[in-house]
């Protein structure tokens, strides 16, 4: 009894807030908020820094690429022109005659069509792939109206004894084939194959076939480019990095002074040094190499050349950032060791700048494939790059579809290019 009452008052006073311990614990989940709030403003204010560049890469960048490949699929010419031809000829089997309701269906729509360019568009996007479309489209526009309150006979009637064209199948088998909004003819054609009459893909035959050589041209350059620019650009970078930081510097700034001239000056120049009369040719003749100017002007050798001279920094670049990491030291110890310099240099500095030589050839080829302005100035017909269609579909033919396909397949073979880069260099595309 004695200690139950000397322990009752002692327990009274006891402080009622919390233990000691669970004091502790409590801070330390308050600090643990308190960093969490200042690591989760960090973030904001770093992604409100970077709103700006990605609000721009939005706009200008992903915006348009996927502008430029939905308009690669899209065919709105003629599932705007004709709408009810396209759903006439929905059920047609495409080898028959077309039902008598498409007729009908075929006058409506043109009678529709408020603005002749409107009609100008359909009759344009027909011709692409039947001949004679345009003027068979066209000719009906312009002699509306034929009839009033026909029904479906009356309309094949009038519109055959107009156009006896509008008889014939392949008219009929284009249009139902195009009445969908959504198509893969631009990008089948893009790479040489089309949809029959009937649907099924085919390769299109010999005589069509263009853009498969286009495509393997455009490569061939792309690769013979890139194989000079790197053995050109190896050996410079190389003795780039064995100079001091100053002098490489400086050196540098000659190599980056191409980056900083107009390509159009730069190409003009090379006209001026290639030409029958330029100084190449006098010096190949004062030389005693040849006895008539060598023509070196819209011919591939020009194209090789000034592409050359334009794409070098991005081989130097990669490749002088890759050497400036390896240590010299490796070097002098094997031939320390007893290796022969060649031997040294092929077995042990060589394989150290395999990502600098994968990284410049990387951003050659790839350069190399987008070119338009220097085959176009410097090539003949025949060295002209796929670039050079995709500015003809977009400026002259104005096929939107066709050239945007055709950008569709560069992008390709760039995103193709890049995964491989990474799959076998196991690292970032850097320029150093």
């Amino acid at each position: 009894m004695a200690n139950s009452g000397t322990t009752q008052p002692l327990a009274g006073t006891l402080p009622s807030g919390p233990a000691p311990g669970s004091a502790g614990a409590g801070g330390t989940g308050s600090l643990a908020r308190q960093l969490r709030r200042a690591d989760r403003r960090k973030k904001l204010r770093a992604l409100a820094l970077t709103l700006p560049l990605l609000a721009f890469l939005l706009v200008f960048f992903l915006v348009p690429l996927a502008s430029l490949l939905v308009r690669a699929v899209e065919n709105p010419e003629v599932a705007d022109a004709l709408p009810r031809t396209g759903q006439a000829l929905a059920d047609w089997d495409r080898n028959s005659p077309p039902p008598a309701a498409a007729y009908a269906a075929v006058l409506a729509d043109l009678s529709a069509i408020e603005e002749t360019a409107q009609a100008g568009v359909l009759a344009r996007r027909l011709n692409s792939e039947v001949a004679g479309a345009r003027s068979l489209v066209m000719g009906t526009y312009r002699a509306l109206p034929l009839g009033d309150n026909l029904g479906p006979d009356e309309a094949r009637a009038k519109l055959i004894e107009h156009d006896a064209r509008w008889e014939e199948l392949p008219y009929w088998q284009t249009i139902a084939k195009n009445s969908s909004r959504w198509t893969p003819d631009y990008l089948l054609t893009a790479i040489d194959f089309k949809r029959n009459a009937q649907g099924d893909i085919e390769r299109v035959g010999a005589g069509e076939a263009a853009f498969s050589d286009i495509l393997g041209r455009t490569f061939q350059i792309s690769a013979i480019v890139t194989v000079i620019a790197l053995l050109m650009a190896y050996p410079l970078a190389y003795w780039l990095s064995t100079l001091s930081e100053r002098k490489a510097n400086v050196l540098l700034i000659l190599v980056l002074l191409p980056f900083w001239t107009s390509v159009l000056v730069r190409i003009a120049a090379w006209i001026v040094l290639l030409q029958n009369n330029g100084l190449v040719n006098r010096f190949l003749i004062w030389l005693g190499a040849t006895d008539a100017p060598i023509p070196l002007l819209f011919n591939r050798l020009g194209v090789i050349v000034a592409m050359v001279h334009i794409l070098l920094p991005f081989a130097i670049l990669p490749l002088y950032s890759v050497m400036k990491s390896v240590p010299s030291n490796y070097l002098r110890a094997a031939v320390s060791l007893g290796s022969p310099p060649l031997a040294a240099f092929f077995r042990v500095y060589l394989p150290q700048t395999y990502p600098g030589v994968a990284a410049g050839g990387l951003l050659v080829f790839i350069t190399s494939i987008g070119y338009y302005v220097t085959p176009a100035l410097l090539g003949g017909p025949g060295d002209q790059m796929l670039s050079y269609y995709v500015a003809q579909y977009t400026n002259v033919e104005v096929n939107w579809g066709m050239a945007c396909a055709l950008g569709g397949v560069l992008l390709t073979a760039t995103m193709v290019l890049y995964v491989l880069y990474r799959k076998v260099s196991k690292a970032e595309l850097s320029l150093g």
